[in-house]
């Protein structure tokens, strides 16, 4: 990426707070982490779209889910998949795909356009499963600039803004936000060197894992992976049809983040979720 050297001259008692943001990895060093803060003050590099997956029967939540769509269930007194949206809009992302399966219109009659939420939000529907890539597809019209892919039942408290700036400032066409986790052996575990992804592995044993990083189902991806690596029809799923595909052409890159994660996919983790999500 291109630059030009600009001097200028700024207060004193602003030092520590820039050189506060400087880690050694994200940011580099003080002209760095200035450029960062002017781009985060202009709005430059925001994204404003998003797909969310809302689809899933949450066959491993039953019997909760025989009458509620999975995203639907309560947290901390509202539908998990607001969360979800919740952070998003904290970002500036209003611009929403919902993407439905089962049980949809209970969605749909919740959120209606978005509008009293403060959110846009249009919808595509699988008339039969699709996978995770396939929805990808059917939204393409509105997917028309970088946007995040997220899991509508995944609690997460990450820095979209951080996030994003991360993405931009990495020749990739799709980042995948990684979490830590003790236990990988549950999960597809990203194999790493330095900031690129060469691989996720899928559900090792602990002692095999190559690291404890594991995809968090939050993600960034450019247009240009809809038609280059999604499958034209039928089922695909991206963490097998697409990631690799993005991973052989050194493409995919991997963002470690902290903060709170939870899984809800068992009726042990949506407990946890609900004792401890804050």
């Amino acid at each position: 990426m291109e630059r030009e050297k600009l001097t200028v001259t700024i207060k004193k008692d602003l030092f520590p707070k820039i050189d506060a943001i400087i880690d050694g990895r994200k940011i580099r060093n003080r002209s760095h982490a200035t450029e960062y803060l002017i781009e985060q003050g202009l709005g430059i590099n925001k994204i404003k779209k998003a797909i969310v997956y809302a689809g899933g029967e949450g066959t491993r939540l039953r019997p909760y889910t025989l009458e509620l769509t999975k995203v639907m269930l309560p947290i901390k007194g509202k539908p998990m998949i607001m969360h979800a949206l919740d952070l998003l809009k904290s970002h500036g992302v209003t611009d929403i795909v919902l993407s439905l399966g089962y049980k949809g219109e209970q969605i749909k009659e919740y959120f209606g356009d978005g509008s009293k939420f403060g959110l846009k939000i249009n919808y595509t529907e699988e008339k039969t499963p699709l996978g995770t890539a396939g929805p990808l597809r059917l939204a393409k019209k509105y997917l028309n600039e970088t946007f995040f892919i997220m899991w509508g039942d995944i609690l997460s408290k990450i820095d979209l803004d951080d996030f994003m700036y991360f993405h931009k400032n990495n020749d990739g066409l799709a980042t995948v936000a990684l979490t830590t986790v003790e236990d990988p052996s549950r999960y597809g575990v990203a194999d790493l060197k330095g900031n690129k992804i060469i691989q996720f592995v899928e559900k090792p044993t602990k002692a095999k894992a190559p690291s404890n990083l594991i995809n968090s189902g939050i993600a960034i991806m450019e247009p240009e992976v809809i038609d280059k690596y999604v499958p034209k029809k039928g089922k695909a799923m991206v963490e097998y049809d697409v990631y690799p595909k993005l991973a052989r052409d050194e493409k995919l890159f991997g963002y470690p983040f902290s903060g709170q994660w939870f899984d809800t996919g068992t009726h042990e983790a949506y407990e946890r979720a609900i004792m401890e999500w804050k």
